[in-house]
């Protein structure tokens, strides 16, 4: 990697740290975030064993996304996600970070039910932070990891979906499912036009629903 593909890759890491889940760290510094901070150990040579059940996300306009859970790598994460599924917490929130460079998009925040952009990517659920669950599966095209502030045990409700292989992120944010449909559909959402200068949408890209649904309905490919 040169080196400024690897300063585009740190500022990513801090930017999504920076804007996860928790409102109240909102404007914490994420000077302290870098690449080596793993926070602890990480579980290793884990193969990952697919939920009885996958969340399936309907988009307005970019159709489906499927996601296979796991969790035997990351069950406090997991069981998270499916409560507020459940919820229906998930309903008419939109993607709020498109970012080709680092090859990722990011949503589940619940500020982006309104319009004040501002704070799009500082929402978190009602309940308390996730503790780190870090694993050595890779985030590589189609991993979904949980989003988080600074603090490495600071994951709530956000998540993001890596789109190539991203090696600066193994090992320091939770990995706790991948896409095993619609993979596709993610990487078009990812070209989607962005605002000036900005990782926010032009438009924005809601998600419809979020529903969880039997995974043998969906055979591996």
């Amino acid at each position: 990697m040169n080196r400024s593909k690897l300063l585009l890759t740190l500022i990513g890491l801090l930017f999504l740290a920076f804007t996860a889940c928790n409102q109240s760290n909102s404007n914490t510094a994420s000077k302290d975030v870098n690449t080596s901070n793993t926070g602890g150990n990480a579980k290793t040579s884990v193969k990952p064993q697919p939920d009885a059940q996958v969340a399936v996300l309907e988009t307005a306009d970019y159709g489906r996304i499927v996601i296979e859970l796991y969790p035997n790598v990351a069950p406090q994460q997991v069981e998270r996600f499916k409560k507020l599924i459940n919820e229906k917490f998930y309903d008419g929130t939109a993607i709020h970070r498109i970012d080709p460079n680092l090859g990722i998009i990011q949503g589940g925040d619940p500020l982006t039910k309104g319009s004040d952009q501002a704070a799009w990517g500082t929402g978190n659920s009602p309940y308390p932070n996730v503790p780190a669950e870090f694993s050595d599966i890779p985030y590589e095209r189609g991993t979904i990891g949980a989003a988080r502030t600074n603090d490495i045990n600071g994951a709530n409700c956000q998540w993001f979906i890596t789109l190539k292989k991203q090696p600066a992120f193994d090992k320091k944010y939770t990995v706790f499912g991948k896409v095993i449909d619609g993979v596709k559909n993610a990487e078009v959402i990812m070209t989607a036009p962005t605002q000036k200068g900005s990782t926010k949408p032009a438009d924005k890209v809601v998600i419809k629903s979020v529903t969880l649904q039997p995974r043998s309905n969906f055979p591996a490919s």
